[in-house]
């Protein structure tokens, strides 16, 4: 580490810290001031609204603005230096430019770090609580009753419930189908399933048929019970969940989604690259903010801002709309995740290499 480096570093780091400050504080009272109406209504302790919201609140803000926070603090601590011609004269001193990119690089990799474990463990348990503290006393979006829920819940087995209440634990209109291979040999309707406990069920009013050739062979009985190996909460869980998990529990339900062939599996798929590709976000978003800033330019820091913040909306835009492709079918949840990320890098790497020369 050199003096330059050390220079560079914190004036990055203390940029970065300070535009959270300032953009958070006023996202807050945004939000505040939106609220105030629900909290008084619903009369809620100010300790929860400290502890269980705003607490939660600001590193979930944190992790979905930190490109943002990243390109806009390298743009601005960056433009003031070559407005003041300190990078012309350490380019004069005989540093190259890849050497002058170094500290910003070395920064950028401290944030990566930090953001990935932010969203990977941090934010899922903040979004938990923040999530619970919404849905009891701003907007209830929790589901009560799931309804056509179909998945392989053991090898060659695919249940299918019509409509399941959450309160009661109790479903309707039920099918349990068994196949071997490609063959159905078993198939159970219901027009009760009622979870017992762990994973045993009860099929009430059930009609067994079961498959050998060309015989059929028919059963009827008011009440069977069988293993089914699923809890009633896994039936509930959506999409949106998702931020709620930390990576290894991630990683171990999309696991599950596809062994059990669910539907919404390209969501949880779209979020566990996203906590990738986020992160990774910081090492272009640094180096398409130097190459931006690093010259002087007629307009001085004002245009570069203009530039930057042009930029991270076109980014911030690009990344919402490409996961939209996930969930449409027309692209892998992988790619539509790391597209923005490709035109990104392309046009930072262009810039690059103009401004190198």
């Amino acid at each position: 580490m050199k003096r330059l480096d050390l220079y560079i570093i914190k004036k990055f780091l203390s940029t970065f810290f300070l535009s959270i400050v300032l953009i958070l504080s006023i996202a807050v009272v945004f939000d505040l001031t939106e609220k105030l109406d629900d909290f008084y209504e619903n009369q809620v302790p100010i300790r929860e609204i400290v502890l269980d919201y705003y607490l939660n609140f600001i590193p979930y803000y944190l992790d979905m603005f930190s490109q943002l926070f990243i390109f806009i603090s390298v743009i601005f601590f960056t433009s003031k230096m070559a407005g003041n011609s300190e990078v012309i004269a350490i380019l004069a001193a005989g540093v190259s430019y890849e050497r002058f990119l170094r500290p910003y690089l070395v920064t950028a990799t401290f944030l990566f770090a930090f953001t990935f474990a932010l969203g990977g463990w941090v934010i899922p348990r903040a979004s938990e609580k923040m999530l619970t503290f919404t849905d009891k006393y701003i907007e209830r979006f929790t589901r009560e009753n799931a309804r056509n829920v179909q998945m392989v819940v053991d090898e060659g087995t695919v249940l299918y419930i019509e409509s399941f209440q959450k309160r009661t634990h109790v479903g309707y209109r039920a099918s349990l189908e068994h196949f071997e291979g490609k063959t159905l040999t078993q198939r159970i309707t219901a027009d009760r399933i009622r979870h017992q406990k762990d994973y045993t069920w009860r099929l009430e009013n059930y009609t067994s048929r079961r498959f050998e050739g060309m015989r059929e062979y028919l059963v009827q009985g008011q009440a069977l019970d069988t293993i089914i190996p699923i809890l009633p909460e896994e039936l509930f869980i959506t999409a949106e969940q998702a931020q709620q998990m930390t990576n290894p529990e991630l990683y171990n339900y999309i696991e599950k989604l596809r062994e059990r062939g669910a539907g919404n599996v390209k969501a949880f798929e779209t979020e566990w690259y996203s906590r990738f590709a986020g992160p990774l976000g910081a090492f272009i978003m640094t180096l398409l903010g130097v190459t931006l800033s690093s010259k002087k330019v007629r307009g001085g820091m004002g245009k570069n801002l203009g530039i930057g913040v042009t930029l991270t909306a076109a980014y911030i835009l690009f990344s919402t709309v490409s996961t939209t492709f996930s969930v449409s079918g027309v692209m892998s949840p992988f790619m539509s995740v790391w597209l923005p990320n490709i035109v990104f890098l392309i046009i930072a790497f262009v810039l690059y290499l103009r401004v190198r020369r």
